[in-house]
């Protein structure tokens, strides 16, 4: 094997391990975001939550690239603003269902947007399925459900927003994919950010509620710097990979949520973290061999 083989094989490698490690990083950083937010009280509404994620975020970037022209600058905007709606609804609807559920059974729905994702690629783009990966997010869909005790608690609205909000997050990393072609993880956010202000401001405005201690000031500040962190990660990662498979490798935010439950909040572990943790692990490193090997 010549010089330039052996580089490319290994250009190829690190390709392959950058996607999965982008989205385990993002995942890491969206499980302490989904801590904050439960930390921060009740006092705070949904709006609140959101306005001050998308207005932290926005500053953060606009300080950050702001200086190297217009920030706002980037390619097929209307896409950009479309994907700014769909993601800006579904962390909204994730707030809700995570204020009106356990965060546990919130996140079982919400977790479905792999699923999502791979009919959204498939009408949007025409993608197929290979059976093999299929199989994989279905085992992965499972080991979710099966990772919890999945009781439908707070009633009907509750579950319906954290669907919602699982369906809308499938079609959000699904737009990312052709966005991710021209341009980059920092402006793809920034109009999120952007769109999600619009939406939050009036409510927000109406009946501000501020931070009232160093403490809640802290929660305010982790919730900007973990989201910021955490979405450029995931957009970065989706350059790597599809939509759907993005979206299958985010799901070990699920496990890492119950590992914070338990190494601090005294949480229980029995057979259904065991077996759903492992399915979820397992799926996620076939789905990468079967990536890595197309044939």
């Amino acid at each position: 094997m010549s010089d330039a083989e052996r580089r490319a094989n290994k250009i190829q490698v690190d390709a392959g391990l950058a996607g999965p490690l982008f989205m385990l990083a993002a995942a890491l950083l969206f499980t302490l975001l989904n801590v904050y937010v439960k930390l921060l009280g009740p006092g705070f509404r949904v709006w609140d939550i959101g306005f001050y994620r998308f207005l932290g975020g926005a500053l953060v970037l606009v300080t950050l690239f702001g200086r190297r022209g217009n920030p706002y600058r980037g390619h097929n905007t209307r896409l950009l603003i479309i994907r700014g709606c769909t993601g800006a609804a579904a962390f909204i609807a994730m707030v809700t269902a995570i204020r009106l559920l356990p965060v546990s059974t919130a996140l079982v729905i919400f977790y479905s947007f792999p699923a999502f994702a791979a009919l959204f690629s498939f009408g949007l783009y025409g993608e197929r399925l290979r059976w093999g990966e299929l199989a994989c997010i279905l085992v992965v869909l499972v080991g979710v459900a099966v990772f919890f005790d999945f009781q439908l608690r707070g009633g009907f609205f509750g579950p319906f927003m954290a669907l919602v909000g699982g369906a809308l997050a499938g079609l959000t990393v699904t737009l990312i994919r052709t966005l991710r072609e021209s341009n980059g993880p920092a402006i793809i956010y920034l109009y999120l950010c952007t769109v999600g202000i619009a939406v939050t401001l009036w409510p927000f405005a109406a009946e501000p509620v501020w931070p009232a201690s160093s403490y809640e000031w802290g929660l305010v500040l982790g919730i900007v710097f973990s989201s910021v962190t955490a979405q450029l990660l995931m957009n970065q990662g989706f350059f790597y990979c599809r939509g759907w498979e993005g979206g299958v490798f985010m799901s070990s935010e699920v496990i890492f949520t119950a590992l914070v439950g338990i190494l601090f909040l005294d949480d229980p572990t029995g057979w259904r973290f065991w077996t759903g943790g492992g399915l979820i692990f397992g799926s996620v490193v076939t789905l990468n061999r079967l990536r890595n090997h197309p044939g």
